[in-house]
């Protein structure tokens, strides 16, 4: 028996102490949520016609473009029709939000021409005219006037009169951009590139729904390129070939050999067809990519297009001092309570309040390994409602404690012997403890299901703390108890304010 008991104890303390110390060594520690380390909160406004099921599979879509970019815990929040996207921690909080933001539709457009804007045009001359260049098709379709860079040209060097000559009253490049529908596949458009560059491209061949949800970026011989999936048949290679087959042809719907990737009227990248059909399952995009634009590009086909149309409605930014300042509070709130709870054992329960403190720092070490592991593994997040339910947790472990000891002072008091008493009180306060932390933890497991947000959080830390108590009650407060009991040491003491006599400890 003594055996045992030895072994439980030992067993755990070296198991939960060896947890902390593997992942303090590997540099495991707890993520923090938006509330406790600040970031960015954005809220989506849906537009246009739309039906519930696209609505969720928008958030799904969101969801997993959110969790690819590596932000700790996200959460995705509806509200009604409205979507809360909270990003806690994130390094570029701009290129987070633009991956957010993009949710309209990926188009695959023949290019029939392209260029780049000056960007070095004088914007700030009083008067100046903006006027376009004939060299490029504009977005009426091929033959009419061509659009390839726009610039401004001071009055002082440009008369109007010479402008409608030369250009016969050709539109502005923002005149063109604001007069068409980017997103409409049956019609030709001037789309705006990455770094200026400009594009005339014709009606979709094609949707991001051909590609499948494996895109990935490679590295070959110091090149970074994208790798994605086309799906079987006619859902996704006899489309996709026949839009390749034009563009390699160079026919006239597709003279520049190019394909135009565009995502919410925006072309991320422009490729050029290197052969006409592909029967491998797979298209490599190849260029001059830097690895993040790779990466980028990769998620944009792996995720494709969000079947709801959203608008940034307000973005809200959580400053990293207001995070630390609520986690400071955080802490020193739960050790005052803690400490509070500790002097009350202290003079209610005497020496038996060493291993309330012992349990606690058991308890405490467990969950805090468990929270750092899944932090690395799994994005789990700590904020302030988790914070929440791990002190209401610790009302439920000092609950536990609660009803061993008067149990125990119940069995003293009727005479019975120190070790007698250890194991009938615990025997008979385990039924209550275990039914106590069952309720705990049920109520915590509707509160995940029916629940959103940091509701969701503070479900998901009581249950886990909840769990926690159970696993420490019976294999560290018992056998902690019942050796005790049979140790010398609590001889002739005041246990729970009833003195063993020594004769009884044995």
């Amino acid at each position: 028996m003594v055996r045992r008991l030895v072994v439980s104890l030992v067993g755990v303390v070296v198991v939960v102490f060896g947890l902390l110390i593997g992942n303090l060594a590997v540099g495991n520690v707890p993520s923090l949520g938006l509330d406790l380390q600040g970031g960015a909160s954005v809220t989506l406004q849906p537009e246009g016609t739309y039906d519930a099921k696209a609505l969720d599979v928008a958030l799904s879509i969101i969801r997993s473009r959110v969790d690819s970019i590596g932000v700790s815990e996200p959460e995705i929040i509806r509200q009604g029709d409205t979507v809360v996207v909270n990003l806690p921690g994130v390094e570029d909080q701009q290129r987070a939000l633009d991956i957010i933001g993009k949710q309209g539709q990926l188009l695959l457009r023949p290019v029939l021409q392209a260029g780049t804007v000056n960007t070095g045009a004088d914007t700030t001359v009083p008067g100046s005219t903006t006027v376009v260049d004939s060299t490029l098709p504009a977005a009426s379709g091929p033959g009419s006037s061509r659009i390839v860079a726009a610039t401004t040209v001071p009055p002082s060097t440009s008369s109007p009169t010479t402008v409608v000559a030369t250009q016969e009253s050709a539109p502005s490049l923002a005149e063109i951009l604001a007069n068409q529908d980017a997103n409409d596949p049956n019609a030709s458009v001037v789309l705006l590139g990455r770094n200026g560059d400009v594009y005339s491209a014709g009606p979709a061949g094609a949707s991001g729904l051909v590609f499948s949800n494996d895109a990935a970026a490679e590295i070959n011989n110091g090149t970074w390129s994208v790798v994605v999936g086309l799906l079987n048949g006619s859902a996704g290679e006899d489309i996709w070939n026949a839009l390749s087959t034009r563009c390699f042809n160079r026919d006239a719907t597709c003279p520049t050999g190019q394909i135009a990737i565009a995502l919410d009227g925006e072309v991320i990248s422009a490729p050029v067809v290197q052969q006409a059909v592909f029967t491998g399952g797979n298209v490599q995009i190849s260029g001059n990519f830097t690895e993040e634009e790779a990466r980028d590009l990769a998620k944009i086909l792996e995720f494709g297009a969000v079947p709801v149309k959203f608008a940034v409605a307000t973005v809200q930014t959580v400053s990293p001092t207001l995070g630390k300042d609520s986690l400071r509070a955080a802490i020193v709130s739960g050790l005052v309570g803690v400490l509070l709870v500790m002097l009350f054992f202290f003079f209610y329960y005497r020496l038996l309040t060493i291993v309330v403190v012992s349990g606690l720092v058991i308890s405490g070490s467990l969950l805090w390994s468990v929270i750092s592991y899944l932090s690395k593994t799994n994005g789990l997040a700590l904020t302030l409602s988790g914070v929440a339910g791990i002190v209401v947790s610790i009302g439920v472990t000092v609950d536990s404690y609660v009803v061993f000891f008067e149990r125990l002072k119940d069995e003293l008091v009727s005479g019975k012997t120190m070790r007698g008493a250890a194991q009938r009180s615990f025997t008979s306060a385990w039924r209550t403890i275990l039914a106590a932390d069952t309720v705990s933890f049920i109520g915590a497991i509707i509160l995940w299901q029916l629940t959103v947000g940091s509701v969701r959080g503070f479900a998901f830390f009581l249950g886990l703390s909840t769990l926690i108590d159970v696993f420490v009650a019976y294999l560290f407060t018992r056998p902690a108890i019942l050796l005790l009991a049979r140790s010398k040491f609590m001889a002739g003491r005041n246990v729970l304010g009833v003195v063993v006599p020594k004769e009884l400890t044995v």
